[in-house]
Parts: structure tokens; C-alpha cells; sequence
């Protein structure tokens, strides 16, 4: 506020100048003009009090006349000057004002000084979404949907007013700044007690590495979570401890190698790691055998990598892959391409170019030429998202996404990790038996992955139970806060307890306070059985179905 106090007082300094001296001189000269009585006999001019009232009045037209007595012709010829004098000050001042509430640097400072303001009285946790492109407006949505506050700093300021249009449930401050720069990064809460953590989603990866370097320096105890594609950057970001560097070409070529090796495993960690509450994704069922890769740029060499480890034979065009053992020039939109490529014979083919026409032209003349081909297509731009619809390909793999999913997973459910890591021992009739649970609680939405920790701040009522000595199985608080007979649509899927893991807890599992737990659920029985953990009598009613009243007046008619 200082800065935009001072910025009018300079841009205002010469018209309230002019403003001081007009008035003065105004005042000033009917103390020296005489003036007329009744009777048309000279009287002294008028008091520096009553000259001051007269012109503070006529200059602001409000006119009331002239008074205390009628004017001399001298005093009216003066006021004549001072009149037009007068609007002509206040003109100018108006329009100077005016100019300093239309000028860009005005209107950022206050903007800016709204948001630190907001910023500074958040109470509850929040993060900060430095970027909101295609993957921070995703993160943005998800957040919002499951009730988690956050803040968000773009350098685009157009992408900051499409923001505000969005229907967010609360009012989420946001800036158009460069995150790059520590004092912005300072304004956004990076140093706010309750900053839980920091997103660099940024489209520039560059900027995405200043940011994790200047979150390690000033604030190193939050987490940081960051985007980065090349190899070079994300060593760099891992040499200043980074906590989390998501590489989404890495990450959906793990993913499409897991689903050829293991389907089943794949579809359930699919379900677990997508964006909460969303429509389940069809099934994903890539074929072995010989595959088509048209484009060998980073997406391209990690797909390739990850493909051959499943035993897949791979051809490559590429008008630049000079490095690949099948190389066949060209960049796949041609049939004749394709047919030099075998696409007649090929099981699946991955459109991986960085241009999206170019990838649904891919597949298109893919799938005339191959009907039955598996279609793995590239979709860079999410503004492309209807075509890409309309297509249908198999599989389409969109960069964004892959972040958004990945970042709301480890910041949601830091447990998840642990399970994810754990999910290669479980077979895949068990895998399938869990997404077909899952499919069926959440009524073909995706699940929301959360975890709870047993202690006085996020189970109060629970852990003081167990601090009791009560004997209490993890089925035991899976009943409906309202009708404990029904079964609450909860998968609890990992028990933390202490250095020890137990993967997909029995409903006989005894509980002990400090435990924490990880479940998989829709977003209102994530509600349910928080209140059933939090709240002593909706607790005791879930385990005995007796009803209190936390009421003093209930509680001494009980014991009545």
C-alpha cells in the first residue's frame, strides 16, 4: 500500500500544486478588492475566512451567491477570472487522475498489493501453483473440487484473467507475475506458515529449475514439485534436492510398457493415479509384436526404450532419428511411408510427433490401412481435445494430464507412493478384483486416493479411543455415519505403522493410534469417514449404534 500511496501522491504532485496555488491566488485577491455596502459606498474587501468559504464553494459549483454581501463590480470581475481559473485546475487534475487510474503500472500495484493482502490472511493449508498453463489449470480444477486451497502465480496475464472466469467454489487469489523471481515467489506465500507446498509446472523448464533453486534457499522444508523434460534439467533440479521431477515422457512410457506386460496391473494403478472424481477411462489392451513409432524425439527414444524391454519390435520414422536401428525417413503421414514400415503386419503404431495434426494424421492413415492396428496417439495441445475425441484413438496420451495426475496423487496421498511401489506383488486376479470394486463403489468415476493419520489432529475421536485401550478392527469404522448397517464404499488399500507396510489391510486389522492409512474412495464417503474419525459421537454410534447428544443439556438428560 505504501508503494501505491506514493505513486499518487508523485503522479498527483503538479496538479495539486496548481490546484494550491489557484486557490490561493483567488483567495488572496478578493482580500485586496474593495467592496459596496446598501448604499453603493466603498467597504473593506472581504476577510481571508469569508474569501476562502466564497471561492471553496464556487470552485466545486455548488454556488450559493453572494454573500455576506452583494459584490462590487471589481470583486465580480474578479470571480469571473477565478471561475474560469478554477476549472480549468480542476480539469486538469481530473484528467490526471483519470490517466493514473488507466495506467498499467497503477493498476499492478494495486493488484498486486490485493493479492499480497489475500495471500497474507490465509488460515488454512494451501499450495502454490507456480505456472497455469494446460497442467496448473488442471491441478487448479482438481484442487478445487476436493476442497483444497491454493495459490496460484502465471506470467501471462491473459491466462490469470481466465482464471477469475472459471467456477471456482472459493475466490483463489492469483497473480500475473514471473515466478522466476524470489520476491514474487515471497508475495505468493512461499514463506506462509500455512504453505504446504510448491508446484513448478511451468511451460519453461528453465523456469521450472529456478523455481525448485529458489524454494531450496528460501523455504527448504516445503516440498517441491517439478516438471522437467530434458535429462539435463532434471539432474540439475535432483542436485538441489528437489523432492518430486516429473518427466511425462518417462512416465507414460513406463505406464504404456506396464500395460503390455501386465494389464491388469496396469488398469488398477491407472484407476488410483488419475484425477479425482473423473469419468473412468476405457481399458487399455496394447498388443505384442512388431510396432510402428512415428516420431524420435525425447517422447519418442522413451517409449522406445521402455517397449523393447516387453520384447515389442519397433520401427522408427523419423526425418531426423538417425540413431535408431530401423530408421525409415519421413514423418508418417504418407501411406507409402507406412506401407515401407509394414504397417500391414505391424500390431500397434504410436503417432509421438509434437505436432497434433500431424499425429491424427498418423493415425488416421494408419487405421484406413490397418483396421485392426492398436493406436497409441500423442495429443500435445488440450485445446485439441475434440478431435482427438472424435478419433478415438486407443490410447492418447496428453503431457498435461500426466502431471496433473501425478501432482495431485503424491500431494493428496503421500502413501500412494508406498503402495505403487508395493503393487508389483500383487497378482494380476487380485489387480482385477480391486478395479472392478473400485468401478463399482465410485459408480464409474475415479476414485479419490487420500490417507489418514491416526493422532489427536486428524482422528481425534478414533485416537483417543485407542489411547484407551479400545479394541478397534479397520472394518469396524467402515460403516455409515447415518446407517452403520451399511458398508461405506471405502477401499483401504495401505497401513503405515511405524517402518512396517501391511498392503490391502483385512477388515479384522486391529488399528493403533499413530497408524496411518490409505484409502480409495468417492469423495463423499472420504467425508463420511472423516467425521466418523474426527467426531466422538458419530464414532461411538458407528461402532456400538448407540446415539449421544454432544450437547450439555443432552448429556444430562442421559444421565438422568
Amino acid at each position: 500500500m505504501n508503494s501505491a500511496f506514493f505513486l499518487v501522491l508523485r503522479r498527483m504532485r503538479a496538479p495539486i500544486i496548481v490546484l494550491i496555488v489557484i486557490y490561493a491566488v483567488s483567495v488572496f485577491g478578493l482580500t485586496l478588492v474593495p467592496g459596496v455596502d446598501a448604499e453603493g459606498k466603498t467597504t473593506a474587501p472581504m476577510s481571508f475566512f469569508h474569501a476562502f468559504y466564497f471561492i471553496s464553494y464556487t470552485a466545486t459549483t455548488i454556488g450559493f451567491g453572494e454573500i455576506p454581501v452583494a459584490f462590487s463590480d471589481a470583486q465580480r470581475l474578479w470571480v469571473t477570472f477565478c471561475i474560469y481559473l478554477t476549472v480549468i485546475g480542476w480539469s486538469y487534475s481530473v484528467v490526471t487522475l483519470i490517466a493514473l487510474l488507466q495506467d498499467k503500472g497503477f493498476q499492478n500495484t494495486l493488484t498486486t498489493n490485493r493479492f499480497a493482502r489475500r495471500v497474507r490472511h490465509i488460515r488454512q493449508d494451501f499450495y502454490l501453483i507456480c505456472g497455469c498453463g494446460e497442467t496448473g489449470s488442471l491441478i487448479a480444477r482438481s484442487f478445487d473440487h476436493i476442497g483444497q486451497a491454493f495459490v496460484v502465480i502465471e506470467k501471462d496475464e491473459l491466462r490469470v484473467e481466465e482464471l477469475d472466469l472459471l467456477d471456482f467454489k472459493t475466490d483463489t487469489p492469483a497473480l500475473a507475475a514471473d515466478a522466476r523471481l524470489p520476491e514474487n515467489l515471497r508475495l505468493a506465500g512461499l514463506k506462509h506458515p500455512k504453505c504446504r507446498g510448491l508446484l513448478a509446472v511451468t511451460d519453461d523448464e528453465q523456469a521450472n529449475l529456478a523455481i525448485a533453486i529458489a524454494v531450496r534457499l528460501l523455504n527448504p522444508d516445503i516440498p517441491v514439485i517439478a516438471r522437467a523434460e530434458q535429462a539435463s534439467i532434471a539432474a540439475n533440479m535432483a542436485s538441489f534436492g528437489t523432492d518430486h521431477i516429473i518427466n511425462p515422457y518417462e512416465r507414460f512410457a513406463e505406464r504404456l510398457a506396464l500395460a503390455v506386460a501386465a494389464p491388469e496391473r496396469f488398469r488398477l494403478i491407472e484407476l488410483l493415479t488419475s484425477l479425482p472424481e473423473t469419468p473412468i477411462p476405457e481399458p487399455h489392451l496394447p498388443p505384442r509384436g512388431h510396432w510402428i513409432l512415428c516420431g524420435y524425439g525425447r517422447f519418442g527414444h522413451a517409449v522406445a526404450n521402455r517397449l523393447r524391454d516387453t520384447g515389442i519390435t519397433l520401427t522408427i520414422i523419423d526425418p531426423t532419428a538417425r540413431d535408431a536401428d530401423q530408421n525409415i525417413a519421413g514423418d508418417g503421414t504418407e501411406a507409402g511411408t507406412l506401407r515401407q514400415a509394414g504397417i500391414d503386419k505391424a500390431s500397434g503404431i504410436v503417432a509421438g510427433s509434437n505436432n497434433d495434426v500431424n499425429n491424427l494424421s498418423i493415425a488416421v492413415t494408419a487405421s484406413e490401412l490397418n483396421p485392426s492396428l492398436f493406436v497409441v496417439a500423442r495429443q500435445n495441445q488440450a485445446a485439441n481435445e475434440a478431435l482427438f475425441t472424435a478419433y478415438g484413438a486407443d490410447f492418447t496420451v496428453l503431457p498435461s494430464r500426466i502431471i496433473a495426475r501425478e501432482c495431485i496423487a503424491i500431494l493428496t496421498a503421500p502413501l500412494l507412493s508406498h503402495f505403487l511401489d508395493r503393487v508389483q506383488s500383487i497378482d494380476g486376479a487380485r489387480c482385477r478384483e480391486l478395479a472392478e470394486s473400485l468401478h463399482a463403489d465410485c459408480e464409474g468415476l475415479t476414485p479419490v486416493i487420500w490417507d489418514n493419520r491416526l493422532n489427536a489432529t486428524e482422528a481425534t475421536a478414533l485416537w483417543q479411543a485407542l489411547m484407551h485401550n479400545q479394541s478397534i478392527c479397520l472394518g469396524d469404522i467402515l460403516r455409515d455415519g447415518a446407517d452403520r448397517e451399511r458398508r461405506l464404499p471405502v477401499v483401504p488399500l495401505l497401513v503405515e505403522r511405524g517402518s512396517d507396510y501391511f498392503l490391502l489391510p483385512a477388515a479384522d486389522f486391529r488399528l493403533q493410534a499413530g497408524d496411518q492409512l490409505l484409502f480409495a474412495s468417492p469423495l463423499a464417503a472420504q467425508r463420511n469417514l472423516e467425521l466418523t474419525l474426527r467426531n466422538a459421537n458419530e464414532l461411538e454410534y458407528v461402532l456400538s449404534g448407540r446415539e449421544h447428544s454432544g450437547s450439555l443439556l443432552g448429556k444430562l438428560l442421559a444421565a438422568r
